[in-house]
């Protein structure tokens, strides 16, 4: 009999702030049944497989970092808008590195769920970008290479990459002062403007 309380969402709940601690990859069935307190063959009554965990637990983290991101930006419009998105998904990048990790891989193509959770995920940024005039291929372009720069800044923050003695915070305001700079240069005026 499963035990009380323990449902699916709970599980991967548990599996999500243990890849948090342990990292991802290093999240096993046997780790997270310890975490909840049941055997591991126990905890296949709840989610079928790691691939399965793995899935949700990426699933999850979609959500919460499109909501934080989101979130942060609301009542800003153009580069406000994209500091306030970069800073909140920096910082919830840095809180929560397990969790990020099963972020990073695009949902498979036949994954219907994965791709809707993606999409919902990126559409605050998509608007922060179309206010700044970026549409269509310029708005993924965009997309791609704000993800790419938080990503790396973030990932090289995490693991202890920045050794010189200059604020990591400015630098970091830096990048996102330059790329923005660079999105305008290829921002296209609304029609009717001069």
């Amino acid at each position: 009999m499963p035990r009380a309380g323990l449902v699916p969402a709970a599980v991967i709940a548990a599996g999500a702030q243990l890849a948090d601690e342990v990292g991802f990859e290093a999240l096993t069935m046997g780790l997270l049944a310890e975490r909840v307190g049941v055997r591991t063959p126990s905890l296949y009554r709840h989610v079928e497989s790691l691939d399965a965990l793995r899935r949700g637990i990426a699933l999850q983290a979609q959500r919460e970092l499109g909501e934080v991101a989101a979130r942060a930006a609301v009542g800003k419009a153009g580069p406000d808008a994209i500091h306030a998105f970069a800073d909140a998904y920096r910082r919830w990048v840095i809180a929560h590195p397990g969790r990020y990790t099963a972020t990073v891989r695009a949902p498979a193509a036949d994954d219907e769920e994965g791709r809707r959770v993606s999409d919902d995920s990126l559409r605050a940024l998509f608007a922060i970008l179309a206010g700044l005039g970026l549409r269509d291929a310029d708005a993924i372009d965009a997309a791609r290479a704000l993800r790419s720069a938080v990503h790396g800044f973030a990932s090289l923050e995490s693991a202890g990459g920045f050794g010189l003695p200059r604020d990591v915070d400015a630098s970091y305001r830096v990048l996102i002062e330059v790329l923005i700079a660079g999105l305008e240069q290829r921002a296209v005026p609304p029609a009717g403007s001069s």
